[in-house]
């Protein structure tokens, strides 16, 4: 008899962890644009305050059982928490199936779960937290070395910690530079320091330095093209059709976010075949 695991225990397996993540990810994405501690109190409805009981806190299901209304005041639950908590066990049961048990699973489930918390909260406000970008710097330039060590199929520790560190700095210093150009560009323009507006969040710059940490530099430069081109298609179809204007603001880190998880999953082969087809070229 073969004693072997079968190959879906540890995509369901991982799956069932990235729901259980996605509800802690709904706390953080409740509490931490308001400032407000992401362990006390404990979770309860927003409206009456009735404390949630355990098991109507079950991911997925406890919305599904409870008909997306709160037990004691029937006030609706939000669909963001089932889809936070859905997108979190897919993402996760993915990694499972592409990379298996490991550090590598490890290290692309803790870039995954900060995405999909920093795409929500700056979808629905419009900032970044700190809290979440930079611990995420830190972990990506400890894990990477890990990885390297612990299954050494590449690069060594020193040569993989020296691209996420570059990564991380450019990924900070290229947002920070386009910045810092176009509000010199509004100083030519006759307009005043004070009165001068971000073309790029602050938070952005720590966000895709948190990018370049985990996936180093090339794929942070991936993620950068692809991010760009998407919030630029994004920005002229809402000055197009919805009344946008040059001045508006644009949550720009969930197309940072978007493109990460891209260059997490499909990333590396695709800067590949950009690299052959360079080569290729006379």
């Amino acid at each position: 008899m073969n004693g072997a695991a079968p190959d879906w225990l540890f995509p369901a397996f991982a799956g069932g962890l990235g729901a259980v993540v996605g509800s802690f990810l709904n706390v953080c994405i409740h509490r931490l644009p308001r400032d407000l501690s992401i362990v006390r109190p404990r979770s309860a409805c927003p409206c009456c305050g009735r404390l949630i009981a355990w098991y109507d806190n079950v991911p997925i299901l406890s919305f599904l059982l409870l008909r997306a209304r709160c037990r004691g005041c029937g006030a609706p639950i939000a669909a963001r928490y089932p889809l936070v908590e859905a997108a979190t066990a897919g993402l996760f049961a993915a990694l499972a199936l592409l990379r298996g048990p490991g550090i590598a699973f490890a290290a692309g489930a803790a870039l995954a779960g900060a995405l999909v918390a920093l795409i929500v909260i700056d979808a629905e406000h419009q900032i970044l937290p700190d809290a979440i970008t930079l611990p995420g710097i830190a972990a990506g330039l400890f894990l990477a070395p890990l990885q390297a060590w612990l299954e050494p199929q590449g690069p060594g520790p020193g040569a993989v910690l020296l691209d996420r560190l570059l990564g991380a700095v450019l990924g900070y210093l290229m947002l920070f530079l386009v910045n810092a150009a176009y509000r010199g560009w509004q100083g030519l323009q006759g307009v005043k320091p004070e009165e001068r507006l971000d073309g790029i969040g602050r938070g952005d710059f720590k966000l895709l330095a948190m990018i370049g940490a985990f996936l180093g530099t090339r794929l942070m430069l991936f993620t950068l093209f692809a991010g760009a081109v998407t919030g630029a298609v994004w920005g002229v179809y809402l000055m197009a059709f919805h009344g946008y204007g040059w001045r508006s603001k644009l949550p720009y880190g969930v197309f940072l976010g978007a493109a990460a998880i891209l260059a997490l999953f499909v990333g590396e082969p695709i800067v590949r075949w950009y690299a052959l087809r360079l080569e290729a070229i006379p």
